[in-house]
């Protein structure tokens, strides 16, 4: 079952578990999302001790498939974000089995 946590749930946690208004709940989760992005944007890489990296990779241009019509495509260049997970969100996940 996969269930969407949007940012709203996040700041409504906060809420619950903090106290702090909702506009400033909102507030902080938007912060630290805008922290998140910069960050990648201007480094290339962001680390979250105990969740995971974000790191930014630069895909070159490259010739690929239409898998329907099997005629060759150009696929542009672009900037990818890849996300490792750390090994104690690995382990977390792995224990609750």
């Amino acid at each position: 079952m996969t269930e969407n946590i949007t940012r709203n749930d996040i700041a409504e946690s906060i809420f619950d578990e903090i106290g702090l208004s909702r506009n400033e709940c909102n507030q902080f989760v938007d912060d630290i999302i805008d922290i998140v992005i910069k960050g990648i944007v201007e480094d290339g890489l962001v680390k979250i001790a105990g969740f995971g990296t974000f790191k930014l990779r630069h895909k070159k241009e490259r010739i690929g498939r239409n898998p329907r019509t099997k005629e060759p495509a150009v696929i542009s260049s672009r900037n990818v974000i890849l996300f490792k997970v750390s090994q104690q969100l690995k382990d977390k996940i792995n224990s609750e089995q």
